[in-house]
């Protein structure tokens, strides 16, 4: 199994309040005690979203917590390649999202069925096929 983390909840786990780390955490335990083999995974846009703020805040601790994240090497990294753009494409014609949801989105469904896509956001669950795990 895999869970697919959007840019809000790697904002909660590294720089959100304790209250909401704390749900994040919680919710990702309980799915690795469901599933001891759970792996967690990204887009590359979600490295984007995270290190926005603490570049243009020159906040150099910020930072390096985000970089040693993304650097893990069990963290499934997937990247915005043509078939994830062209998924973008029609989820964003068909369920409205956003442009930088969809691609989250397109993501995720690159991962096959064996997904869990964790956001903050309850509008994902108008992308079908999405299994959406809202924390918050």
């Amino acid at each position: 199994m895999i869970a697919f983390l959007d840019a809000s909840v790697l904002i909660y786990l590294t720089e959100g309040t304790p209250r909401l780390a704390a749900k994040v955490r919680a919710q990702l335990q309980a799915r690795e005690a469901a599933a001891p083999d759970l792996r967690l995974a990204v887009s590359r846009l979600a490295l984007l979203e995270c290190r926005v703020a603490p570049l243009r805040d020159g906040d150099t601790a910020l930072l390096a917590r985000y970089d040693a994240f993304f650097v893990r090497s069990d963290l499934i990294v997937v990247e915005l390649d043509a078939n994830v753009i062209d998924l973008a494409t029609a989820i964003r014609a068909r369920h409205g999202l956003k442009t930088p949801d969809a691609l989250h989105a397109a993501c995720c469904l690159q991962l096959g069925p064996e997904h869990v896509f964790v956001t903050g956001d309850k509008g994902f669950g108008r992308a079908s096929g999405l299994r959406v795990q809202v924390v918050g």
